[in-house]
């Protein structure tokens, strides 16, 4: 059975050890949502829950940096208000959100809210290409292309430089790519992200685009793009 994976990002704690739902052919999973972005890759649509005070950042700010985001620029957005307030609605609508609730909210909320709101899974809230300098990822076709050359990839290679490109100039450890990538269980030794990076340097190499990929000596490694 061929399962769609709705993504539920919250800013706050709830989103902490929160077990996938399966509903019917739909697979929901919660992740933490950071001030600046999700930190894995976001594959189908997005549900982004907002609270309008943060630890780090207002939550107007927070949805003004989603609608920026070229990862997060479709998601749905509800800000998680603190009381019904009239001005509160009406500048969580302005500065991007599409809706929004009083908290508190709890799983239960949280997950009636987006299956009554949810239609055509496959179409929305997923970004279908994404342009970095001479980099270009196609997520409809499954393609990357370097200057108009296409990177040869296989799967993992493919969400590995998508991850990359998304946090471009970044130093990222091992853990960061097996986690950004959701390779959490079963558990995969760090060492199989070197052969990983080793087959996409050779990959884009071969499309024409040089080296991007730099090892950072005892901490991870760097997607150079201008």
């Amino acid at each position: 059975m061929v399962v769609d994976v709705i993504n539920i990002f919250l800013t706050s704690d709830l989103a902490e050890n929160q077990d996938d739902f399966v509903y019917g052919d739909r697979q929901f999973t919660f992740d933490r949502l950071y001030s600046d972005g999700p930190r894995r890759l976001v594959e189908g649509p997005m549900w982004a829950f907002v609270d309008w005070v943060m630890d780090d950042l207002a939550g107007l700010e927070m949805c003004r940096r989603l609608r920026a985001d070229p990862r997060t620029k479709e998601a749905h957005v509800t800000m998680v208000l603190e009381q019904d307030d009239h001005d509160d609605r009406r500048r969580a609508l302005k500065a991007g959100a599409h809706d929004y609730m009083v908290g508190p909210i709890d799983r239960t909320k949280v997950l009636d809210r987006v299956l009554a709101l949810q239609s055509r899974p496959n179409d929305r809230h997923a970004a279908r290409l994404f342009e970095v300098g001479d980099l270009s990822i196609d997520m409809t076709a499954l393609q990357a292309r370097w200057d108009g050359e296409v990177i040869s990839l296989r799967p993992n290679e493919f969400r590995l430089l998508r991850f990359l490109a998304e946090n471009p100039n970044r130093v990222l450890t091992r853990d960061d790519l097996i986690n950004g990538l959701g390779k959490r269980e079963p558990p995969i030794d760090e060492r199989t992200v070197d052969v990983w990076i080793g087959r996409l340097r050779r990959a884009i190499k071969q499309a024409g685009g040089g080296n991007p990929l730099r090892t950072v000596r005892s901490r991870g490694y760097v997607f150079d793009l201008p």
